[in-house]
């Protein structure tokens, strides 16, 4: 594989800006009923004909975001009163990403300053969410943090430090998690080439998740004629609790 890799892409090597060459081991990941999850290998050769010059003392990085499609979300804060939880403040955000996973050869504080990582959004904590509505500075860190938080405990956000292996200086590899409640839609996989703190190149990878039989024709009939579909979904549900009436009826 590598030196298929370096053959296919020599006559880069004569120019001396670094080149990325990345690829995903899914372009496109079905989402059927019985999809618990998927691992998505993303990989790839590194061309620069500038890293002897560089010398052994610079270190080469790799990070690997992956990002689902944004959506406006609304974030609900919780507030005991009177011995019940109840809703509190709200905020919503106009685009939040569904899905948002790193990879990192290093811890990404290691790699680059906070000015770096809030430029790429390199890490969860530079993620850039734009509010629908103004927020003090404070309100809106505690509800980014709540957001994070919980999309994290549902395996929708993470980072993985450590999880991208450089192989003498030209091939990678990370492997990422696909989870099960994975929203469906089109997927970036964007890596960066990162040496002593500067982002030196950079190349993305579309990936398309999508629902798979019989969901899928749910999915596109939701979405296409959402009238019918909801006139159909009430006209079944009559009809079970009919069926379930006359069964238990009989007994």
């Amino acid at each position: 594989m590598r030196r298929l890799l370096i053959a296919l892409c020599a006559p880069m090597l004569l120019g001396q800006a670094p080149v990325l060459v990345p690829d995903v081991s899914q372009r496109a990941i079905e989402i059927a009923y019985s999809f618990t999850g998927a691992e998505l290998l993303l990989f790839g050769a590194i061309l620069d004909p500038a890293a002897k010059r560089a010398g052994a003392d610079a270190k080469t990085d790799v990070v690997v975001v992956v990002k689902g499609p944004v959506e406006s979300i609304l974030v609900r804060e919780k507030a005991r009163v009177a011995g019940l939880w109840v809703n509190a403040e709200t905020l919503s955000y106009r685009s939040a990403p569904s899905f948002y996973a790193v990879a990192s050869s290093r811890p990404l504080d290691a790699i680059v300053d906070e000015r770096t990582r809030a430029i790429y959004e390199l890490g969860l904590g530079s993620l850039q969410l734009s509010p629908a509505s103004a927020a003090p500075s404070d309100v809106e860190a505690r509800f980014v943090r709540g957001l994070v938080d919980l999309r994290r405990r549902s395996g929708l956000y993470y980072e993985a430090s450590d999880a991208v292996q450089i192989t003498d200086g030209v091939l990678y590899r990370a492997s990422v998690r696909i989870p099960a409640r994975v929203p469906v839609g089109s997927f970036t996989a964007e890596t960066f080439l990162i040496r002593d703190g500067r982002v030196l190149a950079a190349a993305v990878r579309d990936i398309d998740i999508r629902k798979s039989g019989f969901e899928r024709f749910v999915a596109i009939a939701a979405d296409r004629a959402p009238v019918g579909y909801g006139l159909a979904a009430v006209a079944l549900s009559v009809l079970l609790g009919w069926a379930a009436g006359r069964i238990a009826g009989r007994k």
